[in-house]
């Protein structure tokens, strides 16, 4: 019995491209996307004063759009292979600025939240987008460049993020975060409109809902339960914490079951049958786990143990996201260079170390002295990330391009809420531990900064592990398929393993 014929994909227009404006229209919307996240730390008191909520309840501010993000990347690869460009940076775009308006204006703290819910729904759908943007247009010897001015918004927004935040809330209002932001949304949505053009190959896969389901459950769960077993608040006994991660973690077993077995998967798992591609995963998970656990654990240890003010705090940690966003084209073009070894490695010594260094921070440590090891910290995760990102997706084939990225982004988000729940813990129960040993002299701020060097200890370890592994990264050189020979695309298959060098 013949197969019934499918609808053919509808075709990229990649040579009606203009490349500048189209990276400067996607990069414009990511930087508000992302700014957005760090936008209202600062904020939160005077929002908790405006509408009379608690600390619990202002939370889900921060919480839900992590949440959102993290259910909505997984389902990413299929939206990028079910609409155009052009459909989803618009979607995307007016889901982030209704939101923004909504948020802006919420006379109810409710409203508010739903706002942030509609701007994270944006975010999520825009990064991966992009990413396989860049993988569509840009040839693999000039990727790095590219990523890595992807690499200088995603760092530079959220670093100057609380800076912004906090000059707008003490001179304005803390409604003009999102009356601020919503010019430059309406600006990207209608250039978006009307001269995006189509760069990814459409080819309308069917919805599998069961893997939706288990998808938002599995990542959603995981997210929460980390996050919140990271608060300190109940830690790792709270039972919603245990419901959340034991839901999460069986529905993540039956998704990735599930997506194995069926012919076209929401995540195709056979990205992780390429090696580069999965030593790549690792080795970002675990320095997102470290980054995101020392922009946790170093602003408790400067305020509680150093006695550093608040402003003196974040005027220490904006010269690395500073410095980190600046290097980040510079590391591309390295990257496209020289290849992902000659920066990896010394990336990940040097971050080693810096957290080795860590442990030795005292209360006569000078702000000078504490600028200096974060910004080394920052910019080895500048020599890491973005090298380690292109060089993975490199060895995947074109059609693989969507669910590498989804995978990838959603795993960064996973991974920063494991590191920083990790890290929490580790660092309370060192503070648990001290005041066991020292039963008679009740000094909890030598029991913090007890809990903070074993904290570092294990972001110590973790960094020797990422070392090892990027030891066997090898640098992907791939080569365009002759005219006429059937790509994977077609087939169905793996492409011949990249040769590298």
């Amino acid at each position: 019995m013949g197969q019934p014929k499918k609808q053919p994909p509808k075709k990229a227009e990649r040579n009606q491209v203009r490349v500048v404006p189209l990276l400067a229209v996607l990069l414009s919307g990511a930087f508000v996307a992302i700014l957005n996240e760090t936008l209202l730390n600062v904020a939160i008191t005077p929002i908790m004063e405006s509408f009379q909520v608690g600390a619990n309840t202002a939370q889900w501010l921060t919480t839900s759009y992590l949440l959102v993000i993290a259910v909505l990347v997984p389902v990413s690869a299929f939206l990028i292979q079910r609409f155009t460009t052009r459909q989803l940076y618009t979607a995307a775009m007016t889901l982030f600025g209704v939101g923004t308006l909504i948020a802006g204006t919420a006379p109810v703290f409710a409203l508010l939240l739903l706002g942030r819910v509609l701007q994270a729904s944006g975010t999520g759908i825009l990064i991966p987008l992009f990413t396989n943007v860049i993988l569509a247009l840009i040839p693999p010897e000039r990727r790095g460049r590219v990523m890595g001015l992807f690499g200088l918004v995603i760092m530079f927004a959220p670093a100057v993020g609380p800076t912004v935040s906090g000059l707008i809330v003490d001179y304005l209002s803390w409604r003009w975060l999102f009356y601020l932001v919503l010019p430059i949304a309406v600006i990207a949505i209608l250039y978006g409109a009307l001269s995006l053009k189509n760069v990814t190959e459409v080819t309308r896969p069917k919805m599998d809902l069961i893997s939706v389901v288990l998808s938002t459950i599995g990542f959603g769960g995981v997210v929460f339960g980390f996050s919140s077993a990271g608060e300190g608040a109940g830690g790792w006994k709270d039972p919603e914490v245990i419901i959340a991660l034991t839901a999460g973690l069986i529905s993540l077993v039956l998704f990735v079951i599930r997506q194995r077995k069926l012919a076209t998967p929401m995540l195709d798992m056979r990205v992780f049958a390429y090696p580069m591609f999965s030593l790549a995963i690792v080795v970002m998970m675990i320095v997102v786990m470290t980054m995101f656990a020392t922009m946790i654990v170093m602003p408790i240890y400067l305020l509680k143990v150093l006695a550093f003010s608040a402003v003196t705090v974040g005027l220490i940690m904006l010269p690395g996201g500073l410095i980190n966003g600046a290097l980040s084209p510079v590391m591309g073009y390295l990257f496209d260079k020289f290849g992902p070894r000659w920066l990896l490695i010394p990336g990940i010594v040097t971050m080693t170390i810096t957290v080795f260094l860590f442990r030795s921070l005292d209360q006569d440590t000078s702000p000078l002295t504490v600028v200096v090891l974060h910004t080394l910290l920052m910019v080895s995760v500048a020599m890491v990330m973005m090298p380690a990102q292109t060089n993975g997706l490199n060895q995947l084939p074109p059609f693989l391009y969507p669910h590498g990225a989804a995978i990838a982004n959603t795993l960064m988000q996973v991974s920063g809420a494991i590191g920083t729940a990790l890290f929490v813990t580790i660092m309370t129960l060192g503070q648990q531990r001290y005041m066991e040993g020292h039963p008679g002299a009740a000094d909890e701020t030598a029991a913090l900064a007890a809990g903070v060097k074993q904290a570092f200890t294990f972001g110590f370890l973790l960094g020797i592990l990422a070392l090892i592994l990027a030891l066997f990264v090898k640098r992907v050189v791939t080569s365009p398929s002759k005219p006429g020979e059937d790509g994977p695309e077609k087939t169905g298959g793996f492409q011949k393993e990249p040769e590298m060098v």
